[in-house]
Protein backbone atom coordinates (compact mmCIF):
# COMPACT_ATOMS: atom_id res chain seq x y z
CA UNK A 1 0.00 0.00 0.00
CA UNK A 2 2.65 2.92 0.86
CA UNK A 3 4.46 1.85 -2.17
CA UNK A 4 1.48 2.81 -3.99
CA UNK A 5 1.75 6.21 -2.77
CA UNK A 6 5.24 6.79 -3.04
CA UNK A 7 4.21 5.54 -6.88
CA UNK A 8 1.73 8.29 -7.07
CA UNK A 9 3.86 11.24 -5.38
CA UNK A 10 6.99 10.21 -7.78
CA UNK A 11 4.78 10.36 -10.81
CA UNK A 12 3.80 13.75 -9.74
CA UNK A 13 6.75 15.14 -8.90
CA UNK A 14 8.23 13.82 -12.32
CA UNK A 15 5.88 15.72 -14.18
CA UNK A 16 5.67 18.48 -11.55
CA UNK A 17 9.26 19.36 -12.02
CA UNK A 18 10.22 18.38 -15.35
CA UNK A 19 13.12 21.10 -16.24
CA UNK A 20 12.99 23.19 -13.07
CA UNK A 21 16.41 23.72 -11.90
CA UNK A 22 15.74 26.17 -9.25
CA UNK A 23 16.40 24.55 -5.59
CA UNK A 24 13.71 26.68 -3.74
CA UNK A 25 11.11 25.95 -6.77
CA UNK A 26 11.97 22.22 -5.96
CA UNK A 27 11.87 22.08 -2.32
CA UNK A 28 8.85 24.07 -2.14
CA UNK A 29 7.19 21.50 -5.14
CA UNK A 30 8.30 18.49 -3.06
CA UNK A 31 7.42 19.89 0.73
CA UNK A 32 3.67 20.22 -0.95
CA UNK A 33 3.55 16.87 -2.61
CA UNK A 34 4.56 15.02 0.08
CA UNK A 35 2.62 16.81 2.84
CA UNK A 36 -0.56 15.71 0.39
CA UNK A 37 0.02 12.35 -0.28
CA UNK A 38 0.75 11.27 3.54
CA UNK A 39 -1.81 11.86 6.27
CA UNK A 40 -0.26 10.60 8.91
CA UNK A 41 2.91 13.04 8.48
CA UNK A 42 2.05 16.60 10.17
CA UNK A 43 5.27 18.64 9.13
CA UNK A 44 7.62 18.03 5.89
CA UNK A 45 10.11 20.59 5.11
CA UNK A 46 13.72 21.38 4.01
CA UNK A 47 16.76 22.63 6.01
CA UNK A 48 18.81 24.52 3.63
CA UNK A 49 22.69 24.50 4.41
CA UNK A 50 23.65 27.98 4.44
CA UNK A 51 27.56 27.39 5.00
CA UNK A 52 28.77 27.75 8.47
CA UNK A 53 28.00 24.06 9.46
CA UNK A 54 24.02 26.00 9.81
CA UNK A 55 20.63 25.20 8.66
CA UNK A 56 18.15 27.86 7.97
CA UNK A 57 14.25 26.69 7.14
CA UNK A 58 13.68 26.12 3.79
CA UNK A 59 10.54 25.72 2.44
CA UNK A 60 7.93 23.41 4.40
CA UNK A 61 4.00 22.61 5.07
CA UNK A 62 2.71 22.51 8.68
CA UNK A 63 3.38 24.64 11.88
CA UNK A 64 6.25 26.88 12.48
CA UNK A 65 9.66 25.10 12.55
CA UNK A 66 13.16 25.73 13.47
CA UNK A 67 14.25 29.00 11.82
CA UNK A 68 18.03 27.55 12.30
CA UNK A 69 19.80 24.32 13.49
CA UNK A 70 23.46 23.79 13.77
CA UNK A 71 24.93 20.95 12.45
CA UNK A 72 25.59 19.64 16.55
CA UNK A 73 22.35 19.96 17.34
CA UNK A 74 19.51 17.88 17.24
CA UNK A 75 18.58 14.68 14.59
CA UNK A 76 18.52 17.32 11.23
CA UNK A 77 21.99 18.68 12.48
CA UNK A 78 23.17 15.04 12.61
CA UNK A 79 22.26 14.11 9.26
CA UNK A 80 23.93 17.10 7.87
CA UNK A 81 26.88 16.22 9.62
CA UNK A 82 27.05 12.91 8.85
CA UNK A 83 25.54 13.11 5.58
CA UNK A 84 23.67 9.86 6.61
CA UNK A 85 20.03 9.32 6.61
CA UNK A 86 18.25 9.18 10.13
CA UNK A 87 15.53 7.27 10.92
CA UNK A 88 14.37 8.13 14.44
CA UNK A 89 11.28 5.60 15.61
CA UNK A 90 10.68 7.52 19.03
CA UNK A 91 12.33 11.22 18.99
CA UNK A 92 11.91 11.55 23.02
CA UNK A 93 14.49 8.74 23.28
CA UNK A 94 16.98 11.09 21.63
CA UNK A 95 18.67 13.47 23.65
CA UNK A 96 19.36 16.39 22.14
CA UNK A 97 16.28 15.93 19.81
CA UNK A 98 15.04 19.48 18.94
CA UNK A 99 11.17 19.73 19.55
CA UNK A 100 9.91 22.34 16.97
CA UNK A 101 6.26 20.66 18.01
CA UNK A 102 5.50 18.58 21.16
CA UNK A 103 2.76 16.08 18.93
CA UNK A 104 5.95 14.80 16.80
CA UNK A 105 6.76 11.05 18.22
CA UNK A 106 8.85 9.98 14.88
CA UNK A 107 10.99 11.65 12.44
CA UNK A 108 13.31 10.63 9.05
CA UNK A 109 15.58 13.22 7.87
CA UNK A 110 17.97 12.66 4.81
CA UNK A 111 20.74 14.47 3.00
CA UNK A 112 19.99 16.24 0.26
CA UNK A 113 22.84 16.73 -2.88
CA UNK A 114 23.00 18.68 -5.76
CA UNK A 115 25.07 17.06 -9.26
CA UNK A 116 28.31 17.97 -7.14
CA UNK A 117 27.55 15.74 -4.73
CA UNK A 118 27.52 18.72 -2.02
CA UNK A 119 25.16 18.64 0.82
CA UNK A 120 22.61 21.44 -0.07
CA UNK A 121 19.72 20.75 2.44
CA UNK A 122 18.20 18.10 4.92
CA UNK A 123 14.76 16.94 3.93
CA UNK A 124 12.80 16.69 6.94
CA UNK A 125 9.31 14.49 7.59
CA UNK A 126 7.64 14.33 11.31
CA UNK A 127 4.96 12.51 12.55
CA UNK A 128 2.39 12.55 15.30
CA UNK A 129 2.89 8.66 15.24
CA UNK A 130 5.32 6.42 16.55
CA UNK A 131 8.19 4.37 14.48
CA UNK A 132 5.93 5.93 11.29
CA UNK A 133 9.06 5.45 8.87
CA UNK A 134 10.43 2.30 7.57
CA UNK A 135 12.40 0.80 5.07
CA UNK A 136 10.17 1.93 2.23
CA UNK A 137 10.03 5.37 3.31
CA UNK A 138 13.95 5.15 3.44
CA UNK A 139 14.21 3.71 0.22
CA UNK A 140 12.00 6.15 -1.91
CA UNK A 141 12.60 9.03 0.23
CA UNK A 142 16.29 9.16 -0.89
CA UNK A 143 15.65 9.48 -4.28
CA UNK A 144 14.40 13.08 -3.78
CA UNK A 145 17.88 14.04 -4.41
CA UNK A 146 17.41 13.27 -8.26
CA UNK A 147 15.55 16.55 -8.58
CA UNK A 148 18.61 18.51 -7.63
CA UNK A 149 21.25 17.18 -9.68
CA UNK A 150 20.42 18.82 -12.63
CA UNK A 151 23.00 20.23 -14.11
Amino acid sequence: MKQQHYDRLFQRLDLLCAGEEDPIALMATIACEVNLEFEDVHWVGFYRNVGGRLLKIGPYQGSHGCLTISFDRGVCGKCAREEQLQNVPDVHAVEDHIACSSTTQSELVLPIHDAQGSLIAVFDIDSNLPAAFDAVDEQYLQQLSRYFQKS
